[in-house]
């Protein structure tokens, strides 16, 4: 593998963010063929509910994103982030296709855990990776780039998905099997055009003296507002349940979820582009009260307008929040253990991922959709009133 440094001309960089670019592009098409359908897939299996919806997702995203931080401080002692990025993206995109042969909830949660199994290995090591394509001054815009290109491949895969059952007659589980032709062109691009950006370490690495320098000063107390907020902040399944309780067509739920991605991929690169000008952590304020709006939205007579408009407002919370809170990480710990400062990053968002997930989904199938909001509703307040509180402390 060959191993660059930091030395090197710009366009150098420039080709690898555009190339994880693409290889991000290519894998969400992939992805999002797959999970625009699997909620409805899900339920539709013997012996689902909502309740184990949020269960599978939950336990899947929390794993992923306790992983990240193995994948994250393994890539800080062997300095070969690519190494990791293939096989996480290898790893998910073989084992997509196979939702197509599940017949029962537990079918989906092993595939579903493999695939974020394959997530957590390639984020950490991915993120520190583009944080060391870029300068400080454009690394906002770095990630928004690389969430537009993210996000406009989580656009395209959805409007195949209905394309395909629509205009081909295919079957959800045939859209599966179709998703292994993006999944392939997206390691073929990582295979051969990312390259390593990481130099020899500096020197002996040890963790628990890594583990303690990313956790001095401030970013100790950003990981705990960041996990307040994500304790209410459910994934995009929700959305798709949201709208199918709204009586959209089971073929057109895949086009509310590229409304979702539409609101991303316009939001990223412009809140990225932001984050750099008047800083990172007023934007992220911005991010969490436009969530606040998705789901205060939810509120309102569940029909077809209102489902589409509450897809839109979550799209630009992800696009703002996804961008920036990676983003601001390097601001606050060296650059040298980056990679463990994403993997805990990330640690803190999966755990409280999953009680988000849980919660939200327990909630929603026993006390109904009101109650389940405002829990969300609750923490998010939270995160925003201890974000400015945070802000306010460190200009002082």
């Amino acid at each position: 593998m060959e191993t660059e440094n930091r030395g090197e001309s710009g366009n150098s960089s420039s080709r690898n963010i555009f190339a994880l670019g693409f290889v991000s592009f290519f894998t969400d098409i992939s992805s999002e063929m797959v999970f625009s359908l699997l909620p409805a897939f899900l339920l539709g299996l013997p012996g689902s509910s909502r309740a184990i919806l949020g269960f599978v997702e939950g336990i899947a995203e929390a794993l992923s994103y306790a992983l990240r931080s193995v994948s994250g401080i393994f890539s800080d002692k062997i300095r070969k982030r690519k190494l990791l990025v293939l096989f996480g993206y290898g790893l998910s995109n073989i084992v997509k296709p196979f939702f197509a042969v599940a017949r029962v909830p537990i079918d989906v949660l092993v595939i579903r855990v493999s695939d974020r199994v394959g997530k957590a290995v390639r984020t950490s090591p991915r993120d520190a990776l583009l944080s060391e394509s870029v300068s400080d001054k454009h690394r906002g815009a770095a990630f928004g780039l690389h969430r537009a290109f993210d996000q406009t491949g989580a656009i395209v895969g959805p409007v195949f998905a209905s394309a395909a059952m629509l205009l081909l007659g295919l079957t959800i589980r045939d859209v599966f099997w179709l998703s292994l032709i993006p999944g392939t062109i997206a390691l073929l691009i990582l295979l051969f055009f990312v390259k390593e950006r990481t130099g020899k370490s500096a020197g002996e690495f040890k963790l628990l003296a890594s583990i303690k320098s990313v956790l001095k000063g401030n970013f100790s107390r950003l990981l705990i507002i960041v996990g307040i907020f994500s304790l209410g902040a459910f994934n995009f399944s929700f959305i798709l349940l949201h709208a199918q309780e709204a009586g959209i067509a089971e073929p057109l739920i895949p086009l509310v979820y590229a409304a979702v991605n539409v609101a991303h991929v316009t939001i990223a690169i412009p809140a990225g582009v932001l984050s750099d000008r008047i800083g990172r952590e007023k934007v992220m304020i911005l991010g969490y009260g436009v969530f606040l709006a998705s789901v205060m939205l939810m509120l309102l007579p569940v029909n077809g307008f209102n489902a589409f408009l509450v897809a839109i407002f979550f799209g630009a919370y992800v696009g703002v929040v996804e961008t920036v809170q990676r983003a601001m990480v390097p601001a606050y710990v060296d650059k040298s253990v980056l990679g463990t400062a994403y993997g805990l990053y990330y640690l803190v968002v999966g755990s409280a991922f999953f009680v988000s997930n849980a919660v939200v989904g327990s909630l929603w199938e026993y006390f109904g959709s009101s109650m389940a909001v405002t829990y969300s509703a609750i923490t998010s307040a939270v995160a925003i009133v201890s974000m400015m509180l945070f802000l306010a402390r460190k200009n002082r």
